[in-house]
């Protein structure tokens, strides 16, 4: 991959923690995020990697249709 297709790959990627209220909701806090992604990565090594990756990939079609710009559910009612 080119530096600036890296770059660019690297942006839109902190995009969706920023849209997804992620830097919010933990005060920027780098090492909790860390954390939380290693966490992600052991699921996708386990035995739950399929369930968990239609479930996600559900979640995140529905908040790009509706535009969910923050961290509420999209597949929960509004409260």
């Amino acid at each position: 991959m080119k530096r600036r297709e890296r770059t660019r790959h690297l942006i839109e990627l902190g995009g969706l923690v920023t849209k997804a209220g992620l830097v919010d909701l933990t005060g920027d806090d780098r090492a909790m995020l860390y954390g939380a992604f290693l966490t992600l990565a052991l699921t996708l090594r386990s035995e739950e990697r399929e369930q968990a990756l239609v479930l996600w990939r559900r979640r995140g079609q529905r908040a790009f249709e509706i535009g969910a710009t923050d961290a509420r559910d999209p597949t929960q009612p509004s409260r």
